[in-house]
């Protein structure tokens, strides 16, 4: 098959950030009155989609607009954790290197805190300039712009490229996009039921460990670095 391009996902797939948003955003649902919210509940309504996407599905289960300052209160506790807590997940760099041609990131995560989150977690540099957001296309995942942006930008084809991601709207997202997608459960704290739901999503196949990553992709096609 071969493929001229990875695209990576971020949150949830290079690096553990997922689980940070989710416990304090789901915390300040709680404090909202949603106290029937669960982290299965979360991760299906919210993760993988642009925040402003999630805040009106809050809103709509709230049944009244969200405090002004709800998202911030929400950054800012994230803010505090990431800096002690957010990690590469094991075996990503030296996955990542093994693997030769262009890679690029495309992520949901609005453009400064995504870069913010990279240079945390030590990759920035892996991808740096090819660091692409939601936030710079019209509609996010799992509409397919943010994966067609990356792309173009990269100069590659759509059908060349290779997508991995840990969430269904972006397994949707790089299916609209007409690219292949492998799904990554690393983070899940359910893999079995997120590996069903991202195979029947899309994936051609789930992974939950970065160790296996270069041999997955060599054996649909693309180059081992030498």
């Amino acid at each position: 098959m071969g493929f001229d391009l990875i695209i990576y996902d971020c949150d949830g797939t290079l690096i553990d950030t997922e689980t940070l948003y989710g416990e304090v955003s789901l915390a300040a649902c709680h404090a909202l009155g949603l106290t029937e919210w669960t982290l299965d509940h979360y991760v299906d309504q919210i993760v993988g989609i642009p925040w402003s996407d999630g805040v009106r599905i809050i809103e709509a289960a709230h049944g009244r607009p969200l405090p002004a300052d709800f998202e911030t209160r929400i950054e800012e506790a994230v803010a505090l954790r990431l800096q002690n807590e957010v990690r590469a997940l094991p075996g990503v760099r030296e996955a990542v290197g093994a693997i030769a041609g262009l890679r690029c990131v495309a992520s949901s995560t609005s453009l400064v805190p995504l870069r913010r989150n990279l240079g945390i977690a030590g990759l920035v540099d892996l991808f740096d300039p090819h660091i692409f957001s939601a936030s710079q296309v019209a509609r996010g995942k799992p509409h397919p712009d943010v994966f067609l942006f990356a792309s173009d930008q990269m100069g590659v084809a759509p059908r060349n490229c290779l997508v991995i991601e840990d969430s269904v709207p972006g397994v949707l997202a790089a299916r609209a996009a007409e690219m292949t997608v492998i799904g990554f459960t690393g983070v899940s704290h359910d893999k079995q039921r997120s590996a069903a739901r991202l195979s029947e999503a899309g994936a051609v196949q789930v992974i939950d460990d970065f160790g296996i990553w270069p041999d997955v992709v060599a054996g649909l096609g693309a180059p081992a670095a030498a």
